[in-house]
């Protein structure tokens, strides 16, 4: 099955790696299965579109969007058009923004009013990423962007043809339990949240739980296990002193991004990153 052009991701999601694709690509092994424990966005998974992978992410309602575009788009392109209801504006964006500090209110919505939801957010919220506080509350403020792509048609439509097409099992959980009973000829791409270089730069919003040194540590054991294994991996990880101590060993390729989590255009800048691999192309 031929590549589907269109498919790409629904969401713009903190550490997106739609600039590194080209870099990264460079990296990728031949393989039989593709895991993604942190799946984020999707660039990767999107770009190479394998036909058997497996994904996760800790995110319960990115999982979501996910299994509803796979199982009910048109029901969804339907609900994300009802212009009225997802309109562009502050007073129709807090108060779809509000919801999740209303328990019974958030309960009651469907799968595709919690998926239309998350995409509306993401669409017309500052920056356009999905930010969680310590609640789980979403609570990134309005953008007031013109004319924000609210209902992507087209890409929601290619990227349920792909998960239809292809073998994919979507997961949400721990990213450990992901590779549960994976076997050699598979590979493992990486993409956890990032080591902060400094106190300011730190950023796991995407979800309540955060992801600190010791969850850095538990993945580099789970790395040492799949290679081991001779199972291939290939993670995406911030260029810092702690990170390059903790995978000696295995081969550390640095490299560049422009990062824009900042809410200050002129502070965005070019920042090391590195790829960390156990295999040689």
């Amino acid at each position: 099955m031929g590549k589907i052009k269109a498919a790409a991701p629904v969401l713009k999601w903190v550490g997106g790696k739609r600039q590194l694709l080209k870099k990264i690509k460079e990296y990728v092994p031949e393989f039989t299965t593709y895991y993604e424990p942190f799946v984020g966005g999707g660039a990767l998974l999107f770009d190479l579109q394998p036909q058997k992978a497996i994904v996760n992410d800790l995110n319960s309602e990115l999982i979501n969007v996910y299994q509803v575009i796979k199982e009910n788009s048109e029901d969804l392109i339907t609900e994300l058009s009802n212009e009225k209801k997802y309109a562009n504006n502050s007073k129709c964006f807090y108060k779809i923004r509000e919801l999740d500090r209303k328990p019974r209110k958030f309960q009651s919505l469907t799968p595709v009013e919690k998926a239309a939801r998350v995409i509306y957010l993401n669409k017309t919220c500052f920056n356009g990423l999905y930010r969680v506080n310590s609640l789980g509350e979403f609570n990134s403020p309005f953008g007031n962007y013109p004319k924000p792509n609210i209902v992507n048609k087209e890409v929601i439509e290619a990227v349920s043809k792909y998960f239809n097409q292809a073998e994919i099992t979507f997961l949400n959980g721990d990213f450990e339990e992901t590779i549960k009973g994976i076997k050699a000829d598979s590979f493992v791409y990486l993409d956890p949240p990032y080591e902060p270089i400094s106190r300011t730069s730190n950023f796991t919003g995407y979800n309540e739980n955060g992801f600190g040194r010791e969850e850095q540590i538990r993945l580099k054991k789970m790395c040492d296990k799949l290679n081991k294994r001779q199972v291939r991996f290939l993670q995406s990880n911030s260029d810092c002193e702690f990170i390059r101590k903790l995978y000696d060993g295995y081969e550390i390729i640095p490299i560049k991004a422009r990062r824009s989590v900042s809410c200050v255009a002129s502070t965005r800048c070019e920042i090391g990153e590195v790829l960390i691999r156990n295999y040689t192309n």
